[in-house]
């Protein structure tokens, strides 16, 4: 990856004045498979996830149930891999007042992709998830947080598919991704300003900076740190904090893949039990909502700002 690529630029930054209805954050909601994550994606086979048992429609339920017991909505974004075979799961998603976004078709890193390649990815998702949702999506978070700058093209791609925003950049450098010299608060990446990026909320700490979005940190983590680190993270980026869940991260009676790194194994299944205790409250200390919410009036109306 570039490492001078943010530093050079002269990226536009929206006012902060007017994000966030009643000082809301974003909860999203990335609905994959067990066996689609990054932490085992050498542990199968594309051509063997037709024979693995699915479990993301049921997975999706518990956590549609959950967010009307705490009283949030969110935005979910959603494989087209699972709309394609689950439709009534997403239009049951937007029944209930969520919004419905892109993840991707299948999971595919977007450096693993020509630009021929994610342009297909991306109108073949667009599509399924627009026929089975019922309603147009305009917003995008690339599978495993795979937008770098190697690939900036793909906002160029996203703007021509109609997408009005993406929340794909983690400000922050992991062993999976991300990069500290990313833009902490939303962005426009083109001249053009015509599809925004919201960058995941990062927490600058004494020693170093963390991820302070959710995820699998959230599990690990003691809960008054996470919500110490998402809090601090919202004042030091000043924009609203955004966090991230996946269905499988409450499912403890999903397979076990033993055959994982024990690193992988660890990240996936520790934690899934506290999971909805933690969440609900998360639900008390900050109020939620989805981002065409939260960040409606910075995001792009009709590819216009």
């Amino acid at each position: 990856m570039r490492t001078d690529f943010f530093s050079a630029q002269d990226f536009v930054f929206p006012k902060t004045a007017n994000y966030g209805p009643n000082g809301k954050f974003a909860f999203t909601v990335d609905v994959e498979e067990w066996f689609q994550v990054g932490a085992f994606e050498n542990c199968f086979d594309r051509s063997e996830w037709v024979d693995l048992e699915s479990r993301v429609e049921q997975q999706t339920h518990v956590v549609i149930d959950l967010l009307a017991a705490l009283g949030i909505k969110a935005t979910f974004f959603i494989l087209g891999w699972v709309a394609e075979r689950f439709p009534k799961l997403i239009s049951t998603i937007g029944q209930a007042g969520h919004e419905i976004a892109c993840h991707g078709m299948d999971h595919r890193r977007l450096f693993e992709m020509s630009r021929s390649e994610f342009a297909s990815d991306l109108k073949k998702s667009k599509d399924v998830l627009e026929a089975a949702g019922g309603k147009s999506v305009f917003g995008y978070r690339a599978p495993s947080f795979s937008l770098t700058p190697d690939v900036w093209w793909v906002y160029e791609e996203l703007a021509q598919a109609g997408f009005r925003y993406s929340s794909s950049l983690y400000p922050v450098k992991t062993d999976h991704y991300g990069s500290t010299e990313a833009p902490r608060r939303p962005f426009f990446p083109t001249e053009r300003q015509d599809v925004l990026e919201i960058p995941l909320t990062v927490c600058d700490m004494p020693f170093k900076r963390v991820p302070a979005s959710g995820g699998g940190y959230f599990r690990l983590l003691p809960y008054w740190l996470s919500s110490l680190m998402i809090g601090t993270g919202r004042s030091q980026s000043d924009s609203p904090a955004i966090f991230y869940m996946h269905p499988w991260e409450m499912d403890t009676e999903q397979p076990f893949v033993a055959h994982a790194p024990l690193l992988s194994r660890f990240r996936h299944y520790t934690g899934q039990k506290t999971l909805p205790e933690k969440l609900g409250r998360l639900s008390q200390a900050f109020a939620w909502g989805p981002i065409e919410e939260v960040f409606g009036s910075v995001i792009p109306a009709g590819g216009k700002v």
